[in-house]
């Protein structure tokens, strides 16, 4: 029977694990957890590239954001543009030289689902997978 203590631990254990995937990344970029996330959810989420997207859908404080923003702006790696309708709204593009930094963040993102789920056969992975979805599920309608 699975405790309270061992779903708890899962994502802590989880963050830990996969932060560390990241370390040479970060190293080599100068870039912290927190702008990786950023610019993973930018390449990821195509449409969604606001500031406000971002704090919404990965669950980080708008102030948290917006010094992401202010880095990955001065690195390089986006940049803002002005909404053609509402020039209150800013959105958020990676440029080419963020681009690459993007695309290796994505390769470590995938290699840590990967690495997890290694331990599984394809049949278990999907059975997992389609488990841990209801669960996730389950806990946002509470």
């Amino acid at each position: 029977m699975i405790t309270i203590a061992q779903l708890t631990r899962l994502p802590k254990k989880f963050s830990r694990y996969y932060d560390r995937q990241f370390l040479p990344l970060l190293e080599r970029t100068g870039l912290s957890m927190r702008e990786i996330h950023v610019l993973l959810f930018l390449a990821n989420h195509p449409g969604q590239d606001t500031a406000r997207d971002v704090a919404e859908f990965r669950g980080l404080a708008k102030s948290q954001v917006s010094q992401a923003v202010d880095v990955l702006t001065g690195s390089g790696f986006i940049v803002r543009q002005a909404d053609g309708d509402d020039r209150r709204i800013i959105h958020l593009s990676i440029t080419e030289q963020g681009r690459p930094v993007a695309q290796k963040a994505q390769a470590i993102q995938a290699a840590c689902g990967r690495r997890l789920l290694e331990c599984l056969n394809k049949e278990e992975q999907t059975v997992f997978l389609n488990l841990l979805e209801r669960v996730l599920r389950e806990a946002e309608a509470v």
